[in-house]
């Protein structure tokens, strides 16, 4: 059976290689800084199971430090903007292929292994986790499908890979933080403080402030953390699960798939989600730092308030 510990196995390995390639890149002269961190992240991914809480709260850390000190830097890329225009004009809308690979395979495959009782019943994957095995297969098929089609250098996924993620730099695992980081503050209690704060707040029997309540506090939290993932357990422990379920009787689909959109709208207002708003500002290198967020704005708050109608509306 192929496990989510296999998965963590291949993620360590490409982080592992990155680290390598980056220690060989004279271009970079913070190379070390970001063969330490690449090389930190793969060492918690390959073996953070048998190292303990502890070394990887000290891995954390590490990472966090490293960061902070600006250690992480870019190389040149090896391949020039010249040729990859002329590589683009060449292929053109054929280079969308291997993404096409990678999210066939991850949704159809998900579905057959869910609704198809023989394929279901042979327990090649890992229950609850076959979206995830099978997003790691349909990238090894497409790679399988670059290496025959276009031919690259033995290494040169990697390297364009390394590259990317050099650009990104750090914010590349705040996600993963932020969503421990949510799961953590609701094992400390700070889910149940808040929702003592709000039910004393709130009138008896009153659904829609406790709907609005959720909603807004699913933003704010995600605005807080970065991340939807790390507001939930919060939210949903305060006031989704003692009052919008438990004591009002809303639908729990509802209630949690579009709370979650209304904590994506957070998202869109804030630093703290890096990796949507400002590694764009990077990539695109951008004067100003919040030019995304700023253009997400006027979005962000109209949706949020359609969402918390449609929670009342749908769920109660």
């Amino acid at each position: 059976m192929i496990t989510t510990q296999h998965v963590f196995f291949l993620i360590g390995a490409m982080f592992a290689a990155y680290a390598l390639l980056s220690l060989t890149d004279r271009t970079n002269p913070k190379r070390l800084g970001n063969a330490a961190f690449w090389g930190l992240l793969a060492l918690s991914l390959i073996g953070g199971t048998w190292i303990g809480d502890f070394a990887n709260g000290l891995i954390v850390l590490a990472l966090a430090g490293i960061a902070s000190a600006r250690l992480i830097g870019r190389g040149e890329p090896e391949v020039s903007e010249e040729q990859r225009t002329a590589n683009g004009e060449r292929y053109g809308d054929k280079l969308f292929l291997p993404i096409l690979i990678v999210l066939l395979t991850a949704v159809v495959g998900t579905l057959l292994f869910l609704y198809v009782p023989p394929l279901a019943a042979v327990g090649w994957f890992e229950a609850k986790r076959e979206t995830l095995v099978l997003l790691c297969a349909g990238v090894l098929l497409a790679l399988v499908v670059l290496y025959l089609w276009l031919r690259p250098p033995a290494f040169a996924p990697l390297q364009e890979g390394r590259r990317l993620m050099d650009a990104v730099g750090w914010a590349a695992v705040l996600p993963l933080m932020l969503a421990a980081f949510g799961t953590v503050l609701k094992e400390t209690g700070v889910g149940d403080l808040i929702g003592g704060i709000v039910g004393g707040a709130i009138p008896q029997g009153s659904v829609f402030p406790a709907v609005a309540a959720f909603g807004l506090g699913m933003a704010l939290f995600t605005i807080l953390t970065g991340n939807a993932f790390a507001a939930f357990p919060i939210m949903a422990s305060a006031i989704a699960v003692p009052l919008l379920l438990n004591q009002h009787g809303g639908d729990p689909a509802v209630v949690g798939a579009i709370g979650m959109l209304a904590g994506f709208c957070g998202t869109l207002m804030t630093p703290m989600a890096a990796n949507f708003n400002l590694v764009p500002v990077t990539l695109l290198e951008l004067k100003d730092p919040n030019a995304v967020i700023k253009a997400q704005i006027p979005t962000a708050l109209p949706l949020l308030a359609i969402n918390i109608l449609f929670i009342w509306w749908f769920a109660f």
